[in-house]
């Protein structure tokens, strides 16, 4: 007598392949909402950055442009100081030939004091 073994059906061979796509479908859905999810927290990171970028670039433009005022107050300033340099260089040679003038008539007084103390 033959013995009769149960093969697997096809239809339990089909209902497993249906299970197995059914959770290869659940297991990459949930992948892809992972990767969905990280690019989104990536996406969101990138513009914050972008945002804290943009924000220093205009700080760095207004911090430049202050610079550049300074640089400019600074170089007239040092032509006012040159300006004042020269006319105390000018007020001192003035002086200066002022105390010699007034050095050499204090000697020509003194001379004549000296004659007049002499003769007297």
């Amino acid at each position: 007598m033959k013995k009769f073994v149960k093969k697997p059906g096809k239809k339990d061979e089909v209902g497993e392949l249906k299970r197995e796509i059914a959770r290869l479908k659940r297991d990459s859905n949930a992948k892809i909402k992972g990767f969905e999810s990280q690019v989104k927290e990536i996406t969101e990171e990138l513009k914050k950055k972008e945002e804290d970028l943009q924000a220093s670039k205009k700080l760095l433009d207004q911090k430049e442009a202050e610079l550049s005022k300074l640089r400019e107050e600074n170089g007239y300033k040092n032509q006012q100081l040159a300006s004042k340099d020269m006319e105390m260089e000018s007020y001192k040679k003035v002086t200066e030939e002022r105390i010699f003038q007034l050095e050499a008539r204090i000697k020509e007084l003194e001379g004549k004091r000296g004659e007049l103390s002499t003769t007297s």
